[in-house]
């Protein structure tokens, strides 16, 4: 299954495709239930992809809004593939929603931009790296799933529909001791290593640039394939997770943000150098 046909992309696809029909037939949630017959809740439900929809009720809907027949044909298709299992239901049970939120959006997304400022972005890590620092949080049994977990989200990184990502990276992140010193000139590497690929860019925020709008807190955006889905922002701090959607300004600004330390930040083809002068710095041979 390649990466835009992923069940939660299918997913996505759907509820911003009935979303849409919806608002273009001009009708809210409320007089589509009336005139269905269908609990308001039920609708809401649907929308917000809280409950899978079935083939006759979703075929009820589109032709309520006026769907021409073969584009509900081709969302009967979405439909289906969106109610497949995802790579990461094996682990559900063990995950907090906050994470398996995440992992939605990286399955569904086409774009990522994400400011980091206390380690290696996830998507970036070594295995070794990964390990050090998942030590923080995992109980020992649990260990060795969530590096497969952190090693298999970094699939959306290759391949054919593979996400366009560009990740700014304050200093402090990647001076920080994880790990000996050869894990460290590892990952190290391993960023320039990815910041060859054409669908990846990593720069770095060096001390020298002084204070930014980055010292609030890391945070990543993600784009979508249809103008239909909305922009997303999703942010992280030890007590848990905000998901920032259907709100333009605030959603914005955090663009904003991370453009603006694009022009602050190493340019992409200086990372070489500043990560040569890192590992000099940091880890020595």
């Amino acid at each position: 299954m390649t990466r835009a046909n992923n069940p939660v992309a299918q997913q996505r696809l759907l509820r911003s495709e009935l979303r849409a029909a919806r608002e273009r037939a001009g009708l809210t949630q409320r007089e589509v239930a009336l005139s269905l017959d269908w609990s308001t809740s039920k609708v809401i439900r649907i929308e917000a992809g809280a409950s899978n929809v079935s083939t006759t009720d979703l075929q009820a809907m589109l032709k309520h809004y006026g769907v021409a027949d073969d584009r509900i044909g081709q969302l009967v298709e979405v439909a289906k593939a969106s109610r497949q299992r995802a790579w990461w239901d094996e682990y559900r049970g063990s995950l907090d929603q906050d994470f398996v939120t995440l992992l939605e959006l990286e399955a569904s997304t086409s774009l990522i931009r994400q400011f980091q400022s206390l380690l290696i972005p996830g998507l970036l890590q070594t295995e070794p790296y990964a390990r050090e620092i998942l030590k923080l949080y995992a109980k020992p049994d649990e260990l060795d799933y969530k590096v497969k977990i952190r090693m298999e989200r970094q699939q959306i990184l290759d391949g054919e529909d593979a996400v366009k990502a560009f990740f700014i990276i304050d200093e402090a992140a990647v001076r920080r001791w994880v790990g000996g010193p050869g894990v460290v000139r590892e990952q190290l590497e391993k960023l320039k290593e990815l910041n060859r690929m054409p669908n990846i860019s990593i720069q770095i925020l060096t001390f020298d640039k002084g204070v930014h709008r980055g010292m609030r807190g890391h945070f990543e955006v993600f784009e979508f394939p249809t103008d239909e889905q909305d922009d997303v922002v999703y942010l992280e701090w030890s007590g848990g997770a905000q998901i920032l959607q259907n709100n333009a300004a605030q959603v914005s600004n955090y663009v904003e943000i991370f453009l603006e330390l694009e022009t602050v930040a190493s340019p992409p083809d200086k990372l070489d150098a500043v990560i040569d002068r890192l590992i000099e710095e940091v880890a020595p041979n």
